[in-house]
């Protein structure tokens, strides 16, 4: 039984709110540089959330970039694509409808999330094929978007069908490159 409280206890204590105002983020910051490192590559790399961590990798790149326009440069604007690609990802629903050549997703989500399944396809699917000799069509509808992606070759129509909806929206490498050129203020989404 006493077991059992402490187990309790401790999960009680694990989940009480941190209050990060009271924190003293330089004593962490000059404790953890001055630990040695007991064994290479051990060491706490990852800050704990991705849109954190995509916004981090972003300004350090900005920041170590002689050449970055400050008067352009807009984060704000980033966060505002990851907080989209967030909502698409892990809020949006699909039906999805195999077709002889491909996929139909019609994607759905609440009125906010139907705003960010608009920008997210109207952006991520203007790549015409992205490499892959697809052909990509979005079209909105008031709750999210219709998304067909069809292919001429029929093993290209299965990996259609197979990826889904989410897997289809990862393709391509223009994600990375182009978080850094919204950051800049090189282009809105």
């Amino acid at each position: 039984m006493t077991y059992m409280f402490a187990l309790a206890a401790g999960l009680a204590a694990q989940a009480a709110p941190i209050d990060h105002a009271q924190m003293d983020h330089n004593a962490m910051t000059q404790t953890a540089t001055a630990m040695p490192t007991v064994t290479a590559g051990l060491e706490a790399r990852e800050p704990g959330q991705a849109a954190y961590a995509a916004l981090g990798e972003t300004v350090r790149i900005l920041l170590g970039d002689p050449d970055t326009d400050w008067s352009k440069v807009d984060v704000d604007v980033l966060r505002k694509h990851l907080v989209d690609m967030d909502n698409v990802a892990m809020r949006s629903s699909v039906m999805t409808k195999k077709l002889s050549n491909g996929a139909q997703f019609i994607v759905t989500g609440t009125p906010e999330i139907a705003a960010s399944i608009q920008r997210m396809t109207r952006s991520h699917f203007a790549e015409p094929d992205v490499g892959t000799g697809w052909a990509m069509v979005t079209e909105p509808r008031p709750d999210g978007a219709t998304v067909t992606v069809t292919a001429a070759d029929p093993v290209q129509a299965q990996k259609i069908a197979a990826l889904g909806f989410y897997g289809v929206l990862t393709m391509g490498a223009h994600h990375q490159p182009h978080h850094v050129m919204m950051a800049r203020g090189a282009m809105k989404h």
